[in-house]
C-alpha cells in the first residue's frame, strides 16, 4: 500500500506540473492571439480581414490535430529543445501547443460577447485602441475567459493522461506502465480516482472564481 501511495503521489505531482506549465504557456501564446482575432475581424476595433482570415485558418488547423498525433509530430522539435522527447518536461511542449489554439478561440469568443455599446462609449470618450482592449474588452470578458480556461485545464488533465501512452509521465503513465502492463488493477483504479478528483477540484475552483468575478461587475 505504501508503494502505491508513493507512486500515486509522485505521478500526481508530475501531472500537476505538466498541467500548470502547459496552461501557463498556452495562455501566454493563446490569449494574445485571441485578442488579435477579435480586434482584427471585420467588426473589430481594428479590422484587418486578410490577416484575420489567415490567423483564423492557422488556429483551426492546429485545433484539428488529435493530441496523440500532434505529440508524435512534435517529437523531433521537443528533442531539439530539451534533448529528450519523453518525460514530464518534454510533454509540456505538445500540451502547450495543443491548448494554445483553444485558449485563442475561448478568448476571441469571450471578447465577442462584450456589449458593443460599451466599446462605442469608450471610443466616444476618446479612448485609443489599446485603452479599449485593456480597460474595456479584457476586464468585461474575464469571467467568460476564466470559465473557458477551466474547461481547457480539464482537457489538459485528459491530454496529460493520454501522454502516458508515449512515456509522458504523470498519472496516465502510471496507469499504463504500472497498472495495465503489470496487471495491477489497484494502481489503475487509484490513478483514475485521482484524475476524477483533480477534474472536480478544477471545475469547482473555476466556477467559484467565475462567480466571484461576475458578482463584482
Amino acid at each position: 500500500m505504501e508503494q502505491i501511495l508513493t507512486l500515486v503521489a509522485t505521478s500526481t505531482l508530475e501531472t500537476l506540473l505538466m498541467v500548470f506549465f502547459s496552461t501557463l504557456f498556452a495562455v501566454i501564446i493563446g490569449f494574445p492571439l485571441g485578442v488579435l482575432l477579435n480586434t482584427t475581424n471585420p467588426y473589430g476595433i481594428s479590422p484587418r480581414p486578410g490577416f484575420n482570415l489567415i490567423l483564423s485558418r492557422i488556429i483551426d488547423v492546429l485545433r484539428s490535430f488529435p493530441f496523440v498525433i500532434l505529440m508524435i509530430v512534435l517529437l523531433p522539435f521537443t528533442r531539439l529543445i530539451l534533448g529528450t522527447a519523453i518525460g514530464t518536461a518534454a510533454t509540456i511542449i505538445p500540451l502547450s501547443i495543443a491548448a494554445a489554439p483553444f485558449v485563442a478561440r475561448i478568448t476571441e469568443t469571450a471578447l465577442n460577447e462584450v456589449d458593443s455599446g460599451v466599446v462605442q462609449a469608450a471610443r466616444a470618450m476618446g479612448s485609443t485602441n489599446m485603452q479599449i482592449i485593456f480597460k474595456v474588452l479584457i476586464p468585461e470578458a474575464m469571467p467568460s475567459v476564466v470559465s473557458g480556461l477551466t474547461l481547457t485545464v480539464i482537457n489538459l488533465v485528459s491530454y496529460s493522461a493520454m501522454a502516458g501512452t508515449l512515456g509522458g509521465g504523470g498519472l496516465g503513465d502510471l496507469a499504463i506502465r504500472y497498472g495495465y502492463q503489470r496487471f495491477r488493477t489497484e494502481i489503475m483504479i487509484a490513478a483514475v480516482i485521482v484524475i476524477i478528483i483533480l477534474v472536480a477540484l478544477i471545475q469547482f475552483a473555476g466556477t467559484k472564481i467565475t462567480n466571484r468575478m461576475m458578482s463584482k461587475r
